[in-house]
């Protein structure tokens, strides 16, 4: 394609602005090079003249101060005819004018060498060699017999330069230093002067090559700028979803942009589209435009907002809002309308997904089970369901949206509290959570919070069932405590009767068969009772786990979930202490069997620890095991198990964080002695025999703070019996506790054979 005639010379002037740019900015870069040059040049040549200049004049001064010494002391000497020693007025008195200008420093020495006199403001050197002034470095000097100039460093480490002059006809000599800085002193800012100057004419020179730059070069910024805002243009309108609209209302005449096409998928045309390609393309029940530009003009209006819905070229529509303005066109008496066209579709969809969205929460609000009722930031109602409006009683007229709070508050009927208890305060700022008892005895667990934007929601909640469920638990638990109370007591009792028994022979032995008749009858009870007791107990803690677990489905109160799991907790610990008290009956009724095999003792012991170190690392308490490996016992795994969880439990319940706990056995041919040790809180020695009984527990400052039945060593003690071993606890207050059993090796199987050798003789 070959390019117009007009626009030839325009690009040869293009190209010769820029050479001329680029020969102009040459030739300020040549200038200051060379003003540069000469510049440095004239500088270093001052510099060396006036260097020589006060070397000469500098070494003429010495002269002329040596000279009117030697008159001075001559003229005044001893009469003994030993020459004088200069003083500071001889120095002064042979001093010309403007000797000591440049910094020029006089020093006169005795015979030895020593410093007499100086023209220096201070007398630090007085008295002191000549060499302390020139340095330890520049003391060949004194010693040069050719007395001329001398380039030496000071002792501060500064350059200067030094003469000296030797008196004729007396030993003394004078000295003159001058350092370089002082000397310098005026060519510095003779350099100061030109720089400045040098810098000024540079800057004045590059600001000119900058204007004449920049004046040369608007022109082809101007035709980039243009072009390039004609591209963001289009690039605007693609990206924006918008087309362009020039519509000639009296020829029916319509101009698109490129991005109109591309939003109803049309091939772009270069030409203009007729007023009738336009409507076919019209959804048949948006309003019709030309109706709405007729009404624009007997109105006398000239702004243009609608929406409308236009095909796409694959069959959807699309929903556009046009935005325009009838403006007059330059040389056309009729108006045109200018304007723009939005894609508004994804909004138009965007809002019916909002509406539907609205009312299906609408709908949740109103079918949940809850009281709910939502404020805004103005204390002004938003939303709330039916319940909300059943319980305050408040009329319809008043629960519609935007009504104030204290219109509400006002309307409503607040039903009786009779009492309230806060389950939440640690952030009053985000909302509350309390419960309340109304005065029919319901509760209602009600959750209050604070939302994003400054608003308000409250959710209330009927708890009757679990609060009755809740008391029902907790009257259960105290009726089961005092069963154990009673059975305690029972105990001690027997305890009692067996003492008086023992004492009083066979006076009481009628009354001794009757109490071990009672005890074995009470222990026939308790074990005929297992599933008794633990078939309801079974089912609440399955059911609360099942609750706490949301197995059916999520739970919509967080507080149902904490209940559950605290139900789950006391199930279980019943649970516990009911099996505890189940087999120690079975053991006192002699119900219990064991089932004797070789088993290893490292690995019962492994496994127990595996069971107790999620709690001792829980208390902050280190389990260690020395078990020798490969140490075979006969025993039941099972119950030898139950021992070591026991004692392992209570040596980590006791020994506070920090503390630890070590296994370790100590074997023999004859047996293997197993010994837990801990470093808690210890147990008093008058206490130590109580251990090991049922229903016995040392009370202290630790134990009264965790729970226990008192039947966990009493059970160990009496299975490590029945395995034919021997039980033992050794403490030690504040220092520790070790509890220790024995086990035979080999020796019960042997016995359990000759007892059933006997039962069968």
């Amino acid at each position: 394609m070959r390019l117009p005639t007009a626009t030839i010379p325009f690009r040869t002037l293009k190209i010769s602005e820029r050479t001329l740019r680029i020969v102009i900015l040459a030739l300020i870069m040549a200038f200051l090079l060379c003003l540069g040059a000469g510049t440095t040049a004239n500088l270093i040549g001052n510099r060396t003249a006036i260097i020589d200049e006060q070397v000469r004049a500098t070494s003429l001064y010495a002269d002329l101060v040596a000279g009117n010494l030697e008159r001075r002391v001559g003229e005044t000497g001893s009469a003994d005819g030993i020459p004088r020693i200069p003083t500071d007025s001889d120095l002064e008195a042979s001093l010309p004018p403007y000797a000591t200008d440049k910094g020029r420093t006089y020093y006169v020495t005795d015979y030895a060498g020593y410093i007499s006199a100086t023209s220096a403001d201070d007398d630090r050197y007085a008295g002191l060699p000549l060499s302390e002034v020139f340095g330890p470095e520049n003391t060949e000097l004194l010693n040069v017999a050719e007395e001329k100039l001398r380039t030496v460093t000071l002792p501060d480490g500064a350059p200067a330069y030094a003469f000296v002059r030797t008196l004729q006809g007396h030993p003394s000599r004078v000295a003159v230093i001058q350092r370089r800085d002082d000397l310098l002193a005026e060519w510095r800012g003779d350099l100061i002067t030109h720089l400045s100057l040098f810098a000024t004419t540079a800057l004045v020179l590059m600001l000119i090559g900058a204007a004449f730059h920049w004046q040369s070069s608007r022109a082809v910024d101007a035709d980039a700028t243009l072009a390039v805002a004609t591209n963001r243009l289009d690039a605007a309108l693609d990206r924006g979803r918008c087309g362009m609209w020039d519509w000639d209302v009296a020829r029916g005449h319509v101009f698109w942009s490129k991005s109109m096409f591309d939003i109803l998928g049309l091939d772009v045309r270069g030409d203009l589209l007729s007023f009738g390609e336009v409507v076919a393309r019209l959804h048949p029940k948006d309003q019709k435009l030309d109706k709405i530009i007729d009404k624009m003009l007997k109105e006398g209006s000239k702004a243009f907002d609608h929406e409308f819905r236009m095909r796409h070229s694959d069959g959807h529509w699309v929903w556009l809002r046009v935005r325009a303005e009838l403006a007059d066109a330059p040389g056309e008496e009729a108006p045109h309308l200018v304007g723009i066209a939005i894609d508004i579709t994804e909004q138009k969809l965007a809002d019916k997904l909002n509406q539907q969205a609205d009312v299906r929460l609408r709908d949740a609000i109103e079918n949940i089970s809850e009281a709910f009722v939502l404020w805004d930031s103005d204390n002004r109602l938003v939303v709330c369901n039916g319940k909300y409006q059943h319980f305050h009683n408040l009329p319809a007229s008043v629960v519609r949206p935007g009504t104030p709070y204290e219109d509400v508050i006002h309307a409503a009927k607040e039903p009786l509290v009779r009492t309230r208890i806060n389950v939440n305060e640690k952030d009053p700022d985000a909302g509350s959570t309390f419960e309340v008892q109304l005065d029919d005895s319901r509760w209602l667990h009600i959750n209050e919070r604070r939302t994003m934007d400054g608003g308000f929601v409250s959710v209330g909640t009927d708890i009757t069932s679990l609060k009755q469920h809740e008391e029902r638990l907790v009257a259960g638990e105290r009726e089961l405590m005092n069963t154990v109370r009673d059975l305690q007591k029972s105990r001690m009792t027997l305890e009692h009767q067996a003492q008086q028994l023992v004492d009083l022979a066979e006076k009481y032995a009628l009354e001794k068969t009757r109490a071990e008749s009672a005890n074995r009858s009470k222990s026939e009870f308790l074990a005929n009772m297992s599933h008794e007791l633990r078939t309801p107990l079974n089912a609440i803690i399955g059911f609360s786990e099942v609750i706490k677990n949301e197995m059916f489905g999520e739970i919509q109160t967080p507080k149902y979930t904490e209940y559950a799991s605290d139900i789950h907790k006391s199930g279980q610990y019943l649970l516990d202490v009911i099996s505890d008290i189940l087999d120690m009956s079975k053991i006192e009724a002699g119900r219990i069997s064991l089932d004797i095999h070789e088993c290893a003792i490292d690995a019962v012991v492994e496994e127990s620890l595996r069971i107790i170190e999620p709690r001792a690392k829980e208390g902050g308490v280190s389990l260690t095991s020395e078990i020798q490996s490969g140490v075979i016992v006969e025993g039941d795994k099972r119950a030898l198990k139950q021992v070591l969880i026991n004692l392992l439990t209570n040596a980590v319940k006791f020994t506070p964080a920090g503390g630890s706990v070590t296994l370790r056995t100590i074997t023999s041919p004859e047996q293997v002695r197993i010994c837990i040790e801990d470093t808690g809180i210890g147990i008093p020695e008058r206490d130590i025999e109580k251990l090991g009984r049922p229903f016995e527990q040392v009370e202290n400052q630790m134990t009264k703070s965790r729970s226990g039945s008192g039947l966990g060593l009493a059970i160990s003690r009496s299975l490590i019996e029945l395995h034919g071993g021997v039980f033992s606890i050794d403490s030690e207050e504040d220092m520790g506790t070790t509890v220790s059993f024995t086990l035979p090796v080999g020796g019960l199987l042997e016995a359990e054979s000759g007892a059933q050798q006997d039962q069968s003789a």
